[in-house]
């Protein structure tokens, strides 16, 4: 999947640590129609694991990764 993924939100949970990345994707995916797309960028190199643990979890979809020097933004469908 190329990198223009269309988000239809935006969330910058750069210098928070785990949790707070999660319940804020968790929060602002709730708030979100099935089939959009939230981006959300962190710097807690922890949140890759967590990410992946919560989109099984929940039924959501991780549709791409993006790792850049200390970001990690990630592109998540809201599919439940």
């Amino acid at each position: 999947m190329s990198a223009d993924i269309k988000a239809d939100q935006m969330l910058d949970a750069k210098g928070l640590s785990c949790p707070l990345p999660i319940l804020k994707t968790k929060k602002a995916v709730e708030a979100m129609t099935k089939g959009q797309v939230l981006k959300v960028e962190t710097t807690d190199a922890g949140s890759k694991n967590d990410m992946n643990s919560w989109a099984k979890r929940t039924g959501n979809e991780i549709l791409k990764v993006d790792e850049g020097p200390g970001v990690f933004t990630f592109y998540i469908k809201k599919s439940a």
